[in-house]
Formats: structure tokens, C-alpha cells, sequence
């Protein structure tokens, strides 16, 4: 990856993620997530006082035992592309790291920039922190496995996470756009080799390795048995 040939125009999600979906359920699924990471954002530094801080734990309390009421959702596991998965929202949007209707995700953007390349941007607040004004390495990490993983997939035989290695560089900011760069690098049998790199304005924070190991579409058959008994079962 050139340095000197970077692009930091906007990044087109790969799955559209910023457009909507025409299903009204998701586009208030992705409202209230975004309500609840502002929340969080708020909460993690505020010093709110304690009748403040007890009704809205309350609310929330009351809030977590309605959606008891509700049946779980059925989402795909496993598939490479969101035109394939039956519902555009049903697995990208719960995403803990890109999906907009979870609150968990910062989230991050990522979206193709060559035939075997992508680029990815986020912006990681209070509730990430690890050193002071830093982003918490473990989450640095989480990012790079996403984005190379996103890489990867542009292979045409994806798999999973054989190992995954981070140089840390600089601190990562918080509150700060941060922008990726992840490529293929080689592909040997069923070993696909990313690299990746992440930067905040002109400062290099990380650079990542990444093997990536194409697995049987039988493992995730059985991923998704496994999950479904799961669902299957739970809350009984």
C-alpha cells in the first residue's frame, strides 16, 4: 500500500448500510441504536446524580423485560454477500462491529477500493477508551479483523480467522475518524494473506497481518445448526 497514493474521499459501504433498507422495523432498530450509543457515550464520563441516573435505569429495566414479549430474530450466518442472506438487515445490521442496528458497533464503514483491496473509516468515542484519550488496543484489534476480514472475502473463497497479528504503532485517538487500508496479499491454497494498515489524519497507529483459512461450507452449516438450537432453546 502506496502511502502516498491514499484516498480519504467517502467510503461507499459495501452493503449500503447508510441507505435504507425500505423495511420500517430496521430503520427503527438503527434510530434506537443510535440512541443507545449516544446514551453510552454520555453515560461512560458523565457524573449525572443519583435519582437522575435511577430513573433512567428504571425505564431501561422496564424497557429490557418488555422485549421479552417479542419473538428473536432469524438471521443468516456465513453469507459473503447481503443480497444473499434473504433480508438486508437480518445479519449486517446486528454486526457488533459494522451493524447499525446494533449499539455495540461503533460502527465502522467498509467498502471495496480494488479488485483484492478496501478501505474502511470509524470513529471510536468514550465508552472504547483504553489509555487515557486512546482507543483500547483490543478493540484496534477487533477493527483490523473486520476490515481484513471484509478483505479477504473479495478472494471468492472466504473463511475465518486462522491468526490475526497488530503492531501498534502510535496510540489510536478517540473521537477521531480513523481510516484503513487492507489488501490481499497472496493466496495459497486455502491460506489467504491480508495486511492492513489504519491512520489517524497522517499519523500510522497500527499495522495488522492477517491469515485467513477458506472453510467448508458444511462448518458453517453446522455453525448455523448449533445457533438455531440455541435460539431454539432459549429463554425456556
Amino acid at each position: 500500500m502506496d502511502e502516498s497514493k491514499r484516498r480519504r474521499g467517502p467510503i461507499e459501504a459495501h452493503w449500503d448500510a447508510t441507505k435504507s433498507t425500505g423495511h420500517e422495523m430496521w430503520e427503527q432498530k438503527r434510530r434506537l441504536a443510535d440512541a443507545m450509543r449516544l446514551v453510552i457515550e454520555r453515560l461512560v464520563p458523565s457524573n449525572a446524580p443519583v435519582e437522575e441516573l435511577k430513573i433512567a435505569a428504571d425505564g431501561l429495566e422496564r424497557y429490557a423485560e418488555a422485549l421479552t414479549a417479542h419473538p428473536r430474530l432469524e438471521r443468516g450466518l456465513g453469507h459473503a454477500e447481503s443480497a444473499t442472506s434473504g433480508d438486508v438487515g437480518a445479519f449486517f445490521d446486528q454486526s457488533p462491529l459494522i451493524g447499525l442496528a446494533n449499539p455495540l458497533a461503533p460502527p465502522i464503514t467498509v467498502g471495496k477500493s480494488g479488485e483484492r483491496s478496501a478501505e474502511a473509516t470509524v470513529v471510536f468515542g468514550s465508552p472504547y477508551e483504553g489509555p487515557p484519550g486512546s482507543v483500547h488496543g483490543g478493540f484496534v484489534a477487533a477493527a483490523f479483523d473486520e476490515v481484513l476480514g471484509y478483505v479477504q472475502s473479495l478472494s471468492g473463497n472466504p473463511g475465518m480467522t486462522g491468526t490475526l497479528t497488530v503492531r501498534y504503532r502510535k496510540p489510536t485517538p478517540l473521537h477521531t475518524e480513523l481510516y484503513f487500508e487492507a489488501e490481499i496479499v497472496k493466496i495459497e491454497g486455502r491460506k489467504i494473506h491480508t495486511q492492513g494498515k489504519v491512520w489517524a489524519g497522517e499519523v500510522l497507529c497500527a499495522e495488522a497481518e492477517g491469515l485467513f483459512i477458506s472453510i467448508n461450507p458444511k462448518i458453517y452449516e453446522e455453525l448455523m445448526k448449533k445457533r438455531d438450537e440455541f435460539e431454539a432453546g432459549f429463554g425456556k
